[in-house]
């Protein structure tokens, strides 16, 4: 949601203009990715520029596969420049419109019916002139706009076919002149289907599995004469007459046929939206990067690291605080500001630390350090019970630090002795 639709829009166009075909190939392929699956904005921005793809002369004659790249380049952006197009005219994508007996083509009164029914014949054809064969979608890049024009032209169809219906359904109503375009516009839905058997027989013989390839059935030719004679006898031409009956007949048998097709369309509509919904379930349920291998990069258990870095980062917050020291050691924190917490600053903080620590310098014999108390198992014992004191160390006798700082003491300590992971654990868990 928050990323800059223009500039990203622009940096596309930017690289239409490169001379390599191979760059110009993926630009395109990417613009179409966004149309289909980014955010509506996307294409909104698109459909609002006043000019587009201009790559109707592109040619890269840097290579011989330059010249049938380029051909394909040329089809596939005329295609997305007509997609664009479209969404500028009807303020939709057919490709995403609602579908079935409520759906927006179903319900279009007669005169917008008309008008849209065009603009998606205008946008499959363009699709449809991408006319790969199975031989030159051996080429990847190729075959990735194929895959993309293929999802589409299930979808766009799907709404072309649905206007068609809704079209027979209302053309007994229609006057003569809507009539005259009605029939037109049917009689050229005819020929695109057969054209997208022909482009959906190229998608299974380049691996796409036959069960995800709709049935296509065109209605029975009795329709097609039936909307002639009804044409011819508004125009006051003599002409077979064709009972009321008959007529019906065949209007439902057509609409029956249609409404087949679109189910068989919607079928693999939504098995798509399925697989992505799964794909999406199992990356989600893949482990992230979180799971880091620690025995590999540290040796030791991981476990006991993972639960000292959450610990640390649990009480990390804590550390930013500035501390403030009783009244009776005001006096003496005062004297040694070495050893105090620097609010909102970790670099000054961890730095001071590691000082107390005597990182620098001569560093201390690690086994003069008692992280544990053998003797006690509590740190509370009754009313009598005193700290024990260890003389052996090489720490300053400021007294012990609370947890936060404990913790940041302990992740310092592991960063430069890792060894002493199974120690440190068992320290922090008593303290």
């Amino acid at each position: 949601m928050n990323v800059n639709i223009p500039q990203l829009a622009d940096t596309l166009f930017e690289r239409t203009a490169n001379s390599s075909w191979v760059v110009v190939f993926k630009a395109l392929i990417t613009t179409h990715h966004l149309m289909m699956y980014g955010n509506e904005r996307f294409i909104q921005y698109l459909a609002s520029r006043n000019t587009l793809f201009n790559l109707n002369n592109y040619l890269d004659k840097s290579a011989m596969q330059g010249y049938d790249m380029s051909t394909f380049i040329r089809r596939y952006s005329r295609y997305l420049n007509e997609k664009a197009l479209s969404y500028r005219l009807v303020a939709v994508d057919f490709t995403k419109m609602k579908r079935g007996i409520d759906g927006v083509m179903r319900t279009m009164n007669a005169e917008k019916l008309l008008k849209t029914l065009p603009i998606i014949q205008n946008q499959h054809d363009a699709l449809l002139d991408f006319d790969a064969n199975p031989n030159e979608l051996t080429n990847g890049v190729i075959n990735a706009a194929f895959m993309l024009l293929f999802k589409d032209s299930i979808r766009l169809f799907a709404a072309y076919n649905e206007g068609i219906i809704n079209l027979l359904e209302k053309y007994f109503d229609m006057k003569k002149n809507q009539c005259k375009e009605g029939l037109d516009m049917y009689k050229k839905f005819l020929s695109r289907m057969t054209k997208l058997s022909e482009f959906l027989k190229v998608a299974e013989q380049v691996g796409i599995d036959h069960g995800d390839i709709p049935d296509l059935t065109q209605a029975p030719s009795s329709l097609l004469e039936a909307l002639e004679q009804h044409l011819a006898s508004l125009e006051g031409k003599k002409t077979k007459e064709v009972s009321a009956a008959s007529r019906a007949s065949a209007l439902s048998c057509a609409v029956s046929t249609l409404a087949n097709t679109g189910m068989s369309l919607s079928r693999m509509d939504e098995k798509e939206k399925q697989q992505a919904l799964e794909e999406e379930q199992a990356r989600l349920a893949t482990p992230s990067a979180i799971n880091v291998d620690f025995d590999a990069v540290f040796g030791g258990k991981s476990t006991n690291w993972f639960s000292v870095l959450l610990l640390a980062f649990k009480y990390l917050d804590d550390v930013l605080q500035p501390t403030v020291p009783p009244p009776s050691q005001r006096a003496t924190s005062a004297n040694q500001p070495s050893g105090k917490i620097l609010a909102n600053d970790l670099d000054s903080s961890l730095a001071n630390l590691v000082g107390n620590l005597g990182f620098g310098g001569t560093p201390s014999k690690k086994s003069d350090m008692q992280w544990t108390q053998p003797a006690e198992k509590k740190l509370t014992g009754g009313t009598n019970w005193q700290a024990k004191t260890s003389t052996s160390t090489t720490w300053n006798p400021n007294p012990l630090p609370t947890l936060p700082h404990m913790v940041t003491s302990v992740l310092l300590e592991l960063l430069v002795v890792p060894g002493n992971v199974s120690a440190l654990c068992e320290s922090i868990g008593k303290e």
